[in-house]
């Protein structure tokens, strides 16, 4: 069977939203993703370096924070299985 090629991660661009919209915005786009689908983030909400690794960790996505711009956020989301 051959490889399929890769699909790049979504990219959700949340700047100018406060919280809690960033992540309520990331929970959405996560809900229509297959397990192990990338999402990235952009936020310039000063909280979400807090609130998005929250999330993620309560709900089990893996997160990394990528390196950014001064004032802004970037998160490389990688969906986790659903729950049965």
């Amino acid at each position: 069977m051959a490889d399929r090629p890769k699909i790049p991660p979504l990219t959700l661009d949340t700047s100018g939203y406060r919280c809690p919209l960033p992540v309520i915005r990331l929970e959405a786009a996560l809900r229509g993703l297959a397990d192990g689908a990338q999402v990235t983030v952009i936020a310039d909400d000063p909280v979400a370096v807090i609130d998005i690794p929250q999330f993620c960790r309560e709900a089990g996505h893996a997160v990394t924070r990528l390196e950014s711009a001064p004032d802004i956020c970037v998160f490389l989301v990688t969906r986790a299985a659903k729950s049965v």
